[in-house]
């Protein structure tokens, strides 16, 4: 299985900061947030992966992860989404990086306590499809939210940012899939945000019958504002989670 992290958009709310540097090169407690969804991948026995950044700060991530080597990586690749697309469109590069391969997508922001190690393995031995990770949130309608059958566990409904949400549980930003997910990139047409959401995509699988999910333990943060900037920094600091 191949990884790819996306580390890529302006991160504006974290200017000013941002205005001289990625949002993933900042730091989380003492290390550079990009590091965390390497050694996330890397625990799970991912070593192939690659990196799909902005152009303006591309050099910044060589010069600082050069071939990957020093944080357990056999192949360190790049590539450079040219605007702001969305999650989706940043996906659409790893294609040939992939090949006929499966893939585990981190958004580069998103830091966990534990590991993935148990549902990467699943999803190693599930013959094709999409598997989610889950998380149960106070504040479910910031996120993309799952909504169960009557058996409380198959997933009917992916609702993004509900006014209303039918769960607590969220879809974070750790996310597998099967070579196919190209093919549906390619299908999507752009929200009202101008950008081909992830959400669709999944949303596909779950038409088709074959996405899967599993639910983090630990805690789960993304560190795309000040706020949760700070408070990755002191979960870590308190926990030495995913520590490089």
């Amino acid at each position: 299985m191949k990884g790819m992290i996306l580390a890529g958009g302006l991160g504006t709310r974290l200017r000013p900061m941002t205005l001289v540097t990625n949002k993933h090169l900042l730091p989380v407690y003492d290390q550079p947030m990009v590091y965390y969804p390497i050694k996330c991948l890397v625990n799970a026995g991912i070593t192939e992966i690659m990196i799909v950044t902005g152009e303006e700060n591309a050099g910044d991530f060589i010069k600082l992860l050069r071939d990957g080597k020093e944080l357990g990586l056999t192949r360190l690749e790049y590539a450079f989404q040219v605007g702001e697309g969305g999650i989706a469109d940043a996906l659409k590069l790893g294609r040939y990086f992939v090949d006929d391969d499966k893939v585990c997508v981190i958004l580069g922001d998103n830091i966990i306590e534990n590991n993935i190690n148990d549902a990467v393995e699943d999803f190693r031995n599930q013959k094709d499809g999409a598997k989610v990770l889950l998380k149960e949130v106070h504040d479910p309608e910031r996120f993309g939210v799952v909504e169960f059958g009557d058996d409380g566990e198959t997933i009917v409904n992916i609702i993004e940012k509900p006014t209303n949400p039918p769960s607590n549980m969220a879809v974070t930003g750790l996310y597998m899939y099967d070579a196919d997910v190209f093919n549906i990139c390619e299908t999507l047409k752009p929200s009202s945000r101008n950008e081909l959401e992830i959400t669709d995509v999944n949303t596909e699988y779950l038409r088709r019958g074959n996405l899967t999910s599993a639910t983090l333990n630990g805690w789960w943060t993304d560190a795309g504002t000040i706020e949760s900037l700070h408070r990755a920094s002191n979960l870590i600091a308190e926990s030495g989670a995913n520590k490089v």
